[in-house]
């Protein structure tokens, strides 16, 4: 006998992750992976699922998006890092209007539903310094992130220009000393030194003078 629409989603559900591609749900329905899209396509119209992107689906309309990247790059793991981390931790006053990802997938960008994400990816030996964060998704630490933007734009050339930067209290310098030297690449390790050495001296003057 069919099941009905709420029937499925109930089991689509019980799966766990609030995130999920077609192909997985299928598995789960034992139906072709047409049958399951346009199934989910009936969930949508009753506004219970909400479409991210081709193949990919939010069994929650309000989902985080922050809680996306680790779907966006699947196998490879990622977490939000760069300026989105920057704003969410407080340290810098605009928010970017794209999320920035760490990946170990490669660099690009990928444009869904919840707004655009841009993926860089990032060394195997300096991934990692996230953490979750209230179920909303895996976020860098403030140290990771203000590294992670120093890592992204020394090697080429760029300025970490963050004139607003305030250090959150108990930000530790030591764990930016500790990425830095896990570079591999002696000149882009220095490159990365240098500007992190930089920009922490000028948020220490900003701090001094609120």
């Amino acid at each position: 006998m069919r099941r009905s629409a709420t029937a499925a989603y109930a089991d689509l559900l019980g799966m766990g992750p609030r995130v999920m591609q077609t192909r997985e749900a299928a598995a789960r329905l034992g139906m072709s992976i047409s049958a399951a899209s346009r199934l989910l396509s009936r969930l949508e119209h009753s506004g219970l699922v909400r479409r991210l992107r081709r193949g990919l689906w939010a069994l929650s309309p309000d989902i985080d998006p922050f809680t996306l990247p680790p779907y966006l790059t699947a196998p490879f793991p990622a977490y939000v890092s760069f300026w989105s981390a920057l704003a969410r931790h407080g340290m810098i006053e605009q928010v970017p209007r794209r999320i920035y990802v760490a990946s170990l997938a490669r660099t690009r960008r990928i444009t869904t539903s919840d707004g655009d994400y841009s993926i860089h990816h990032v060394a195997p030996e300096v991934f990692g310094g996230y953490r979750e964060v209230d179920g909303r998704g895996q976020l860098a630490t403030p140290e990771k992130a203000l590294f992670d933007t120093a890592y992204l734009l020394a090697p080429r050339g760029g300025k970490v220009y963050l004139p607003e930067l305030r250090l959150p209290k108990g930000f530790a310098q030591a764990e930016t000393r500790y990425w830095t030297n896990r570079i591999r690449d002696r000149r882009i390790r220095t490159l990365v030194g240098k500007r992190l050495k930089s920009t922490l001296a000028g948020a220490r003057r900003q701090e001094q003078s609120t």
